[in-house]
């Protein structure tokens, strides 16, 4: 084999359709677009438009609201953070926080905090410092031999996305 018969598999690769290239092209003169008008333009379109007919998103009622002050924990069980400490990836001596775990890789960002959950089993003996823990899981790392401090939410900064 020579570098030269190396060659894509047939029908791998469709050439773009040319438009606005003449009569015999198939897509000529509107390029497919019809005739004239708002939708023959580029960039302006009616989204949701049923031709003056109440339109489906203002038929239905609105429902819900969006609370402006929750917070979105990160979570982890107990089965995850047996499995850090297995890899070595957690210290078991240390104080575990929501910077050590996103800095061993264990979660990928800290968001508002941490919260424990008590999926798993818990055989190290753990000092955590979480910002909420479910029942079971502080029950969980207690009968371990280890301790839970729950911690004050971080406050979200004035004018910060929810």
């Amino acid at each position: 084999m020579k570098l030269s018969d190396i060659a894509d598999n047939a029908g791998s690769r469709k050439k773009r359709m040319r438009v606005g290239r003449g009569i015999g092209s198939g897509k000529g003169k509107t390029s497919g677009r019809g005739g004239k008008g708002q939708t023959a333009r580029s960039g302006v379109r009616i989204k949701g438009f049923e031709g003056g007919q109440m339109p489906l998103h203002r038929r239905l009622p609105k429902r819900g609201f969006n609370n402006i002050f929750r917070l979105d924990f990160a979570e982890i069980n107990l089965d995850r953070l047996q499995e850090a400490v297995d890899a070595k990836l957690v210290d078991a001596k240390e104080t575990v926080t929501v910077e050590s775990l996103v800095k061993a890789g264990v979660i990928r960002r800290a968001k508002d905090g941490l919260r424990l959950l008590g999926r798993g089993e818990l055989k190290a003996k753990l000092a955590i410092e979480v910002h909420g823990a479910s029942k079971s899981a502080v029950a969980a790392v207690e009968k371990a031999g280890g301790t839970v401090k729950i911690l004050a939410p971080a406050k979200k900064e004035e004018g910060e996305a929810a």
